[in-house]
């Protein structure tokens, strides 16, 4: 067989995966570190859901462990011990995440905080503190923020202010999508399954096209306003419900996506073509548009999609770190 021929067979034979992976830098959306080693992202994220789920499985027991003996260390109130547990516990997942990517992690600050500025960028700097102990150099961390007026501030001033890169999360609206590049932070999380979501919920259509998807559309229209415009903000596509929406999103900068669908696109073997292209956003009709804050939270109420989602993922967040508290309470008064 020529090698042509080989290469050929071989291009013919790739699964969705790797072929997702020659355009798209692809992350895994998981805290569990068997998943990281089978599948091999670049970079991976966290969040509380995650981190409570793999808090609670055997295999992750030492860290849990390990978290609370910083807690204790460290003294003072209950609630002061806690929120020192919680740090150092997502930071111990972090380190041994970094272990298995190449790339970076990214770390969550307490949803609780969404909407004060100067307590993200304290908690901010107390997890890159607490991974300088551990040896690893803030340029492999990621800290993820809400998208509030006062988050996108807060990833502003890390960046600028500190060198701490920063992982927009819980965005769902182009006014947000505005702002953050305008921040100049480093990477956004747009949620297309969470707007798949709000739309099924809230409207006659129970289903669509992959193209057509509501959250597809929302990052389609992130991605080319940035390229269109020169902003160096990473898009990452997030929160994903099927491969139909990842595979729409061939060629954004970054996929975050959970073990369960990067599976299924590892055994798919449908062919994949970049659909999103700078050349393509450059053609597009996208006007610039400046955002301070009166105009932002005006541009990002009138999405009615995107307030809700925010609020409730806020929610959420919060509630799934008040449950890991609960989880790790016991532990912390033996």
């Amino acid at each position: 067989m020529s090698n042509s021929v080989a290469v050929k067979k071989q291009k013919m034979e790739e699964s969705a995966l790797e072929q997702l992976k020659e355009h798209t830098v692809v992350v895994a959306d998981t805290g569990d570190f068997n998943a990281i080693d089978e599948y091999k992202p670049q970079d991976a994220t966290t969040n509380p859901s995650l981190i409570l789920a793999a808090a609670q499985m055997p295999d992750y027991k030492h860290l849990v462990e390990d978290a609370i003996k910083h807690g204790k260390k460290l003294g003072g109130s209950q609630e002061e011990q806690m929120s020192n547990v919680m740090d150092k516990l997502f930071v111990l997942f972090g380190v041994e995440i970094l272990k298995k990517v190449p790339g970076r992690v990214s770390t969550e600050v307490d949803a609780r905080l969404s909407f004060d500025k100067d307590a993200m960028v304290d908690r901010a700097k107390r997890i890159i503190a607490l991974y300088k102990e551990a040896g690893i150099d803030k340029e492999r961390i990621l800290i993820k923020l809400s998208s509030t007026w006062e988050g996108i501030q807060a990833g502003k001033v890390l960046e600028e202010q500190y060198g701490i890169h920063c992982n927009m999360t819980l965005l769902f609206s182009f006014a947000q999508a505005v702002a953050c590049a305008e921040a100049g932070v480093t990477l956004i999380s747009p949620f297309v399954g969470r707007i798949f979501d709000w739309h099924v919920a809230n409207s006659g259509k129970k289903s669509y096209e992959p193209s057509e998807d509501p959250g597809v559309v929302s990052v389609t229209k992130i991605y080319n306003y940035y390229k269109k415009f020169g902003y160096k903000t990473i898009v990452m596509g997030a929160s994903f419900r099927n491969t139909g929406e990842i595979k729409a999103l061939t060629g954004c900068d970054f996929l975050t996506i959970s073990p369960k669908l990067l599976g299924e696109l590892s055994k798919d073997c449908s062919k994949l073509t970049p659909v999103l292209t700078a050349k393509e956003a450059q053609a597009s009709k996208l006007e610039k548009i400046s955002l301070n804050e009166q105009q932002f939270r005006w541009l990002h109420n009138e999405d009615q999609m995107a307030v809700e989602k925010l609020s409730d993922g806020i929610r959420k967040f919060a509630a799934d770190a008040i449950k890991l508290e609960t989880v790790l309470q016991g532990r912390l008064r033996k």
